[in-house]
């Protein structure tokens, strides 16, 4: 079982170190194999930075306090409060290899593939049956045991809009239960334009679509302004958003 004083440091330290350790809640659990790290000052990806509840939460929790939220209204996200060094934050935990209990974490996830148990931090969450009712709670923390020394590889953060440079993703390489494989980027995520970037093969076929759908927009405008009587062309409307 983990101690206070492991999470009574700095968050990126912490979030490397949590990558092997083994959590284990209601029954089932399995081997960490993926983390983030967020810091409660000048990071504008961490709750913090907007909002004031989550400062308050941040100031009054004790070290390896869980902190629970409902992300976008759909996913429970598994986060440690981390502070007591220079620097404070959180840790959220993006990722597990099943090791125990998958009979009923099969059950909880509707039968998803062994690989797509815990295969994100929303997923593992539903595996693990953790919810908002677990927001405060100093006893998560308690399911925690430091596993084996395992190779990580930092990069950064996925899912993201701001502060997507910061490389404080940390995985352990090629293991088929991450939320995204090394070099693969999330829907969200903006790449910086210096770093060579790998995208997913859907993407491609999505930018076509798009591409389609503008120009039978545009011509359908055209059309329309021809039945009209308009004899001066003109661009077809933007399309939303742009």
């Amino acid at each position: 079982m983990m101690t206070v004083d492991f999470f009574s440091r700095d968050p990126v330290d912490c979030a490397r170190e949590l990558v092997g350790a083994e959590l284990v809640w209601n029954g089932s659990g399995g081997r960490i194999v993926e983390t983030e790290a967020y810091l409660s000052s000048g990071d504008e990806a961490c709750h913090t930075f907007r909002r004031p509840s989550a400062r308050a939460f941040l100031e009054s929790a004790e070290p390896g306090t869980a902190y629970v939220y409902l992300n976008y209204g759909v996913h429970w996200l598994l986060n440690f409060v981390v502070k007591g060094a220079a620097r404070d934050g959180f840790v959220l935990v993006r990722a597990l290899s099943p090791t125990r209990g998958l009979e009923t974490m099969r059950q909880r996830r509707k039968n998803a593939s062994d690989r797509q148990l815990c295969s994100g931090p929303g997923k593992l969450t539903q595996a693990l049956a953790i919810n908002g009712s677990h927001h405060g709670s100093p006893h998560l923390a308690r399911g925690l045991a430091i596993g084996n020394p395992v190779e990580t590889l930092a990069g950064p953060r996925i899912g993201i809009t701001r502060a997507v440079e910061q490389p404080w993703r940390f995985v352990v390489p090629c293991d088929p239960c991450l939320s995204v494989p090394v070099g693969f980027f999330s829907k969200k995520e903006l790449p910086n334009q210096n770093r060579r970037v790998v995208l997913p093969p859907f993407s491609h076929a999505k930018a076509h679509r798009k591409k389609q759908n503008a120009q039978i927009r545009g011509q359908a405008f055209q059309d329309h302004r021809h039945r009209q009587g308009c004899s001066q062309p003109r661009l077809a409307p933007p399309l939303d958003g742009e």
